[in-house]
This record gives structure tokens, sequence and C-alpha cells, in this order.
């Protein structure tokens, strides 16, 4: 699938008015960064450096979840962020996924996502019990009569992160009490153009089954080419913008340090 104009147009505003907003509004939070600073001997580098992190947050906090929307919005039926995805969790379904972490965590079982699937299925839902935390999803679309859930995450997570990632990923399918389709996603691989491959990682998801990762990700939502055209459009963005972030950046750098 190609991006539509509409798509692309909504994508292009979204980012414009994220980019507007952060050169309105940013103001260098940390007044002092004396070992940075002494170590760069350069007070524009440390200047841009706070500015992009600010802008990698922004991007991390909000635009890739926005984005998923748009473009699963043509290929979807319904398609919302952050979905409550609501539902009970019975003792029974809490022991079975407890069980399948340890093991998964201690090496006594290799990943199996359909069968783990069915394990928490074949359990009793029985008495389930209201749950808050991990009920939100962030981004819910329904595809071909399929219920699809996304937890989107920044791309190098700690062991902990992808260990609760994975929970979260079974207790939705507990909830859902069917076999709805779950997935920990990464809006970009940082080690491109070798695979993703983080230690982390190892031996907790099944790539491609509830694993998806950069183009994998932005493909499976939109399409065929989804991720190039993209990037495309970020690049047209922040070549718009290219001017405007250096002169806030000069602007920042002009702010002393505080030693």
């Amino acid at each position: 699938m190609v991006l539509s104009t509409d798509q692309s147009n909504k994508i292009t505003v979204l980012l414009e008015r994220k980019i507007e907003d952060k050169l309105k509004r940013y103001a260098r939070e940390t007044s002092s960064m004396p070992f940075l600073a002494r170590l760069i001997q350069d007070g524009e580098k440390v200047a841009a450096y706070s500015f992009i992190h600010s802008i990698a947050t922004t991007l991390g906090m909000s635009i890739y979840e926005d984005v998923s929307k748009i473009i699963a919005g043509e290929t979807s039926s319904e398609c919302f962020t952050k979905y409550d995805v609501g539902g009970v969790i019975s003792r029974e379904q809490k022991s079975v996924i407890d069980d399948v972490m340890r093991k998964l965590r201690n090496g006594e079982k290799q990943v199996k996502h359909v069968e783990e699937v069915k394990l928490v299925l074949d359990a009793s839902a029985k008495d389930g019990k209201a749950q808050k935390e991990g009920r939100i999803a962030d981004l819910y679309m329904l595809r071909d009569s399929h219920e699809h859930y996304f937890e989107i995450k920044t791309v190098k997570p700690n062991i902990d992160v992808f260990t609760k990632s994975k929970m979260k990923l079974l207790e939705w399918v507990a909830r859902r009490r069917k076999p709805v389709k779950v997935f920990l996603a990464f809006p970009y691989n940082p080690y491109h153009p070798q695979p993703y491959e983080r230690f982390t990682e190892q031996g907790v998801l099944e790539r491609g089954k509830e694993f998806l990762v950069g183009k994998e990700y932005w493909d499976f939502l939109g399409g065929q080419d989804t991720f190039e055209q993209l990037l495309d459009l970020f690049d047209l963005v922040g070549k718009k913008f290219k001017e405007k972030i250096q002169q806030k950046i000069h602007q920042v750098a002009r702010e002393k340090m505080v030693d």
C-alpha cells in the first residue's frame, strides 16, 4: 500500500506542529552540566545535544503512536491509541503466565508464541479479578475481524522492560479470552543494517509473531514500503525546519551555563 495523500498530509501536519511547538516552548531544562561542558569545550554542541535529546523524547512519547494511528486507520475498521483492553485475569491464568515467564527466563523452554497463547487460553478464567495495571495498549486496531494490540517502546530497553512487556502481552490475551494479536513494537532498528539483536530480549519474544522492529512494524501497519515513505516524510519536514532548528540551537548556546 502507498500512503494516501490524506495520510501524508496528516503526518506532515503532525510533525510540523510538534516541531513548531518545540521551537516555541523549548527552554534548556538543565542549567548546569559541568562535567560534559568541560569535556566537550563547545557550548553550541552541548546546546545541540540538549535540544536534540528533547526532540527525541517528544518522538518517544507521542509522535510514533499518533503516526501509527494515521497509518493503521486506512487498513483497519477500528483504530485507537491509549486503548483500554479491559477484562479481568483469573488466579489460574496469572499462574500460567508466571510459569511461562519463569521458564523462558531460566532457559527451561524456547519461546513459542502460539503455544504460550494456547496455555493462557486453556487456563480457567473463573473468578477473574480486575487488574488496573497493564490495561492500556499504546495502539489498538481491528483488521479483518482480528483484534491487534501493540506496546510501543524505546529501542534499547533493559531486561526488565522486555520481561514486563512480554507478561503484559500474555495478560492481554487472558483479558480478551481469545487468540488476539499482541505485539511489542520498536519504531526503528538502532543496529541497522545489522539485525536487531539485544541481549535483553533473547529467549523472551518471538520475532515476527509478537515482536516487530522498524520496517517490520510500519509495513505491518500500512503495507509494503510504508517505512520508506514515512522516512521520506520525516526528511521533508526536517529540511523545511533545518534553518529554524539551527537558529534555536544558536539561541540556546548563547545562554551561559552555570559553572
